[in-house]
């Protein structure tokens, strides 16, 4: 076989072999993959019952109540439009998550079109600032942070 038809021979190889490295890679990721959603997105196109999605907003003030076995809390997750989707979660709540912040709720829709959140993550806005640095000036700020990096280069 001359030069030329084996180059062309291991390019087509190697060809094959990554179509079915990411084939693969799809089918093992295919049960991975949860799509997000905004409450308006979810009104107007919801799921499927149990399909494991993330649902995306702001929690409505008020609305914001934790059931009787001291666990399970329910709330309401607005979006820009007069949406909203009630969410049912048990389990220990996020430091950040308060009535009126934005949340990122992991879980499936049920038949009663209650959102079951297996997971919550609370987001900030841009203003945080964890409750260590909040006494401190800015320059005790970036010394403490200068001190921690020192050892890491």
């Amino acid at each position: 076989m001359k030069a030329k038809h084996q180059r062309l021979v291991l390019v087509l190889l190697a060809i094959v072999a990554l179509v079915g490295a990411a084939l693969l890679a799809v089918y093992a990721l295919r049960n991975q993959a949860s799509y997000f959603y905004l409450p308006e997105q979810m009104q107007a196109d919801p799921p499927a019952v149990g399909q494991a999605v993330r649902l995306g907003g702001m929690v409505a003030p008020g609305s914001l109540e934790t059931l009787p076995d001291g666990i399970t809390v329910t709330f309401t997750v607005t979006g820009r439009e007069a949406s909203a989707i009630p969410v049912r979660y048990a389990g220990i709540l996020p430091d950040l998550f308060v009535e009126g912040s934005g949340v990122v709720a992991e879980g499936r829709l049920a038949a009663d079109g209650t959102f079951e959140a297996d997971n919550l993550l609370a987001k900030h806005d841009e203003n945080y600032v964890p409750r260590e640095l909040q006494d401190m000036s800015e320059h005790q700020a970036a010394e403490m942070a200068e001190e921690t990096t020192v050892g890491l280069e």
